[in-house]
């Protein structure tokens, strides 16, 4: 029996995705996960609402000091392909978060 594999979707917008990807590496590190989580809850958000993250510019928060376009702006400028790829990475990272903090994060990380 052959096992699945998932079937890999080449970026169309290499730079931007890079772009949005670092940010996300960088709310998600250990030294600054936390502080992400706790955001979204002042902000009234679930860990799982991408569109408002990008829309209340939370992520702005984690990137490096950059002059130019919001998260937003780069998000809406990528492919439908690249833009599902890049919340699906997201989601991904959502889910990768130490179990401690999850349960100390419990009510914006459930599902209604």
């Amino acid at each position: 029996m052959e096992s699945f594999e998932q079937a890999v979707i080449k970026v169309d917008k290499e730079r931007e995705f890079e772009e949005l990807k670092s940010i996300i590496l960088r709310a998600f590190a250990p030294e600054t996960v936390e502080k992400f989580l706790q955001q979204l809850k002042k902000h009234g958000l679930r860990v799982r609402d991408w569109d408002p993250l990008l829309a209340k510019r939370i992520l702005e928060k984690f990137a490096e000091s950059r002059a130019g376009r919001t998260a937003q702006e780069v998000y809406d400028s990528l492919t439908l392909s690249d833009k599902a790829q890049i919340r699906e990475f997201y989601l991904f990272r959502v889910e990768e978060v130490n179990p401690k903090l999850r349960t100390k994060f419990h009510k914006i990380y459930q599902y209604y």
